[in-house]
């Protein structure tokens, strides 16, 4: 038989796991649904829309969220005749200014394929560069006012501007401002919940007229999600009992996030099927999903050290040798001092402190380290650890620096290595 074939012993349809996978219904997320519904629902009195603000961490619901009441609240207004709705849905990832944004705004209505054909049709797209901020907000207010009627614009990702949050100021006060006529509300997805800490208080009096906060998902709502899933996605009897619960712990101990749990449910499953390609037994096992989180997050050391060079790579090296010996976490002072000591050993020169703390920097945006915040007498200061297994860690640092057996030896003495 050929490499290539349809047989599956394990995965009856693999989409069913992934995470962009739309569920009949949203599961473990009945209030903020509830909550959602009652900021929606003036638009269906023919009201001006309330500025909605939702944040929580990735993986909680609040995409998927947004596209279930969106699409019901569509198919409601469409039987009114007095409410004429329309949905302008942008992804700000890329995006790291307002006058992205609102480009990239201008542009998905002009687009051929938007639903918007009157303004798309008549209006030619704008360039990323060349114009005054001002500009790009007149014609954005230009092509709004042109779609008429109610208009709810979704921004999702919306933490990737940063601090440059002009365009939640002038989007929500608008039709106040400029006397459009347009019945206009903003729907702001964040990621990050410092974004919305850090929000000027002008953009916090408009934008967040409605705040929902959508909360990680416990262990019991992850396993709840995960059987709805796998009851469609694997074939009868191939589960473990002790399976969806260990995943769900998995996440439940991390991020909360139901991406993160399924993730390591399809790799589990992955796992177990070309297993059972070879030897027939078809079942996934603790063990799979065990085996299954130390890829994922070897995979995420690998990908975390793309952007490093050699020496950065000695910087994760050495926040390896201190959680080694159980000294994590540990201050960029101390982790310094020791990476001069492992670049002595290795016959090189070592950086100044300042790029080995973007280094450190660069490993905590990946995912690979993890910042603590801590204070003592002498003020508040960041501390590193690691935010992936140490064997994790030490297996990818391997392929790129050799034998570090005497780690491996550190962590079993001070019984640290999973």
């Amino acid at each position: 038989m050929g490499r290539f074939n349809r047989e599956s012993f394990i995965i009856q349809d693999k989409d069913v796991l992934r995470d962009d996978y739309q569920p009949k219904t949203l599961e473990e997320r009945d209030e903020e649904l509830d909550e959602y519904a009652a900021a929606l629902r003036p638009v269906i009195q023919g009201w001006q829309p309330n500025n909605v603000f939702l944040y929580g961490v990735t993986g909680v619901g609040k995409t998927a969220a947004t596209h279930d009441l969106l699409e019901e609240l569509q198919e409601s207004a469409a039987e009114y005749d007095d409410v004429d709705l329309n949905v302008i849905e942008l992804n700000c990832t890329g995006c790291t200014t307002s006058y992205q944004v609102a480009v990239n705004l201008v542009n998905e209505i002009r687009s051929p394929t938007h639903p918007l054909t009157t303004v798309s049709s008549t209006r030619e797209p704008m360039s990323e560069t060349g114009y005054q901020q001002k500009r790009i907000f007149n014609e954005l207010y230009t092509d709004l006012e042109s779609i008429g009627g109610t208009i709810l614009v979704v921004l999702d990702e919306i933490d990737n501007i940063g601090s440059d949050d002009d365009i939640l100021y002038e989007l929500p006060r608008a039709r106040s401002q400029l006397d459009l006529d347009v019945k206009l509300g903003v729907v702001g997805i964040s990621n990050d919940f410092k974004f919305r800490e850090n929000l000027s208080p002008k953009v916090k009096d408009t934008l967040c007229e409605e705040e929902i906060l959508f909360p990680p998902y416990d262990a019991t709502e992850l396993q709840n999600i995960l059987r709805q899933r796998a009851d469609i996605a694997l074939y009868d009897d191939v589960l473990e009992t002790d399976v969806i619960p260990l995943c769900a712990a998995f996440s439940a101990q991390d991020s909360g996030s139901a991406r993160q749990a399924l993730r390591l449910l399809r790799k589990a499953a992955d796992i177990a099927e070309n297993e059972a390609m070879a030897d027939g037994a078809a079942k996934i096992t603790e063990e799979h999903v065990r085996e299954a989180e130390h890829q994922i997050q070897r995979q995420q050391v690998v990908e975390g050290m793309h952007s490093l060079t050699r020496q950065g790579q000695y910087v994760l090296l050495t926040v390896c040798q201190l959680a080694a010996r159980g000294e994590t976490p540990e201050r960029t002072k101390l982790i310094y001092e020791r990476y001069q000591e492992v670049l002595r050993n290795h016959g090189s020169e070592p950086l100044k402190r300042r790029r080995v703390h973007d280094h450190l920097s660069d490993l905590s945006l990946h995912g690979v380290l993890r910042i603590v915040d801590s204070s003592s007498g002498r003020g508040n200061y960041n501390e590193y650890e690691l935010d992936v297994s140490l064997s994790s860690a030490l297996d990818a640092l391997e392929s790129e620096l050799g034998e570090i057996d005497d780690i491996r030896e550190t962590a079993k003495q001070h019984q640290v290595l999973e």
